[in-house]
């Protein structure tokens, strides 16, 4: 039987479930609702594809059997219900056989959403950009203040050493993924988050494998505000002009924030103290102090007072927040300093949309003002491999002194003619006067980079995957230079 025929009517969570089996469970968002599941009593088992360090040790530590690679036989025992991750496709043999045994499943979302999110105020943080550092300011700020809430993050928060937890608090903080959910649910994940405020960032083009154009995905959006309760309330940051417009279709009080005098919130005198940076907040025009960030960036500015404005509406103190917000430790991935090796600062971050690349580099130039600053680019997503951003690219490196571009993994669904051409961005760089090259793989990258770097040097790596392992391959070259 094919997976396409999943009976609708089995996309439910059985009344009283025991044994829980999740198909893909060494994804990041997977493993930890596995963690969290077997925190509230379940059975819990799973199968993935690709069974390594850390996500396997993670689950192993925890005692949950994981089952290498996916057959029929991993159904074997009729789990009371089927958790479908993202990455499993129609013909996945675990697929197949649900289908034909007609079990219960659900996707992540849906799990977390039933399991999670049932009776707790849903907070969730959307946008194309800053999700991950805003939700790990909102979960960490609500833990620093009293009001430890439960959570599921993209990314590891250092104040919990975990990217997911539960909590007996009223708040659960859900980072709000506008990707799709599962093969027979193809909707935004974060429609299934049952928000009772949100946080809306920015809204722009991306995840070009998943929808046509703007337009597709501004309908998403608009479906999720719509989403908001009367009594709840939405954070937006109106200065963005997609954001203000879809902000008009919102059932609940808006809250707007920026940089303006139009803004209920509004950041103004940032500067800039190394990787920490301070502004004035004022609200409705008065101003009600400063807040002090330990991240650098009028972005990260930004984002922290949208948890500022969350966070007042809810009632919580002005001052209470500001000390919360000052003892912020930081999300992995994001503007992290990986090591200091001959005077060399090797900074790692996740940025690969063109945006989150400008705002970034702009944060650090701020952070590191008279240091050279070099920059790594690995295009790894989906939309950063296709033609569709190739002259935006070209627009956010400004700053650099110096950037070494990887050659993208070829798309096969694509022609060449479509697919991002790293080649093309170095040559439109050095047209503006910077330093730029492309190279065909990680190792050339590092021969050409050791041999460059000069104490005082700043080193930026940007990619959402791991990179091969260039981060700790670079520190331990530059030690062996020495």
């Amino acid at each position: 039987m094919n997976a396409g025929l999943l009976a609708p009517a089995r996309n439910v969570a059985p009344a009283a479930p025991r044994h829980i089996h999740l198909i893909g469970i060494c994804g990041t968002g997977m493993a930890a609702l596995a963690a969290m599941l077997q925190q509230q009593g379940f059975m819990v088992t799973g199968s993935d594809q690709n069974v390594y360090p850390p996500m396997s040790d993670f689950l192993a530590g925890l005692g949950i059997e994981v089952m290498a690679g996916y057959t029929a036989a991993h159904l074997k025992a009729r789990p009371d219900l089927v958790i479908v991750g993202n990455v499993v496709r129609i013909t996945n043999p675990e697929a197949v056989e649900l289908a034909r045994l007609g079990l219960p499943y659900l996707s992540m979302p849906q799990a977390l959403g039933h399991f999670f999110l049932e009776g707790k105020k849903s907070l969730v943080v959307a946008g194309t950009h800053g999700k991950t550092t805003t939700s790990s300011l909102l979960a960490t700020t609500l833990h620093r203040i009293g009001a430890t809430p439960g959570f599921m993050i993209g990314g590891l928060v250092e104040a919990f050493g975990r990217n997911a937890q539960v909590s007996a608090g009223p708040y659960f903080v859900v980072e709000g993924d506008e990707y799709d959910t599962a093969f027979f649910n193809k909707v935004s994940k974060f429609q299934h988050y049952r928000p009772y405020c949100a946080i809306l960032t920015s809204v722009e083009f991306d995840h070009a494998d998943i929808f046509a154009d703007l337009a597709a995905i501004k309908a998403s959006f608009a479906e999720f505000i719509g989403r908001i309760p009367p009594e709840g309330a939405l954070v937006a940051h109106i200065e963005d002009p997609v954001v203000a417009e879809l902000v008009q279709g919102a059932r609940c009080p808006v809250i707007g924030y920026g940089t303006g005098a139009a803004c209920e919130w509004r950041l103004t005198g940032l500067t800039a103290q190394g990787l920490a940076s301070e502004f004035a907040v004022l609200h409705r025009g008065q101003l009600l102090g400063r807040c002090r960030l330990p991240m650098p960036g009028l972005h990260n500015g930004l984002n922290a007072l949208a948890v500022i404005a969350l966070l007042h509406h809810l009632g919580f103190a002005f001052p209470a927040l500001v000390e919360g917000l000052a003892a912020f430790e930081g999300v992995k991935r994001r503007q992290q300093i990986r090591g200091v090796v001959r005077g060399v600062t090797v900074v790692d971050d996740f940025a690969h949309h063109p945006t989150a690349v400008r705002e970034t580099l702009r944060a650090l130039r701020l952070a590191w003002p008279d240091n050279r600053l070099l920059v790594v680019f690995e295009p790894r997503t989906n939309s950063s491999r296709r033609a569709v951003f190739q002259e935006d690219y070209a627009r956010v490196f400004g700053v650099a002194d110096q950037v070494l571009i990887r050659e993208h993994v070829p798309l096969d669904t694509l022609p060449l003619s479509a697919q991002f051409s790293s080649a093309r961005l170095a040559a439109d760089l050095r047209a503006q006067g910077i330093d730029a090259r492309a190279f065909a793989d990680t190792d050339a990258i590092l021969e050409a980079l050791v041999p460059a770097c000069t104490s005082g040097d700043v080193v930026v790596i940007l990619s959402n995957g791991g990179f091969d392992g260039i981060h700790q391959r670079f520190l331990a070259l530059l030690g062996q230079s020495a």
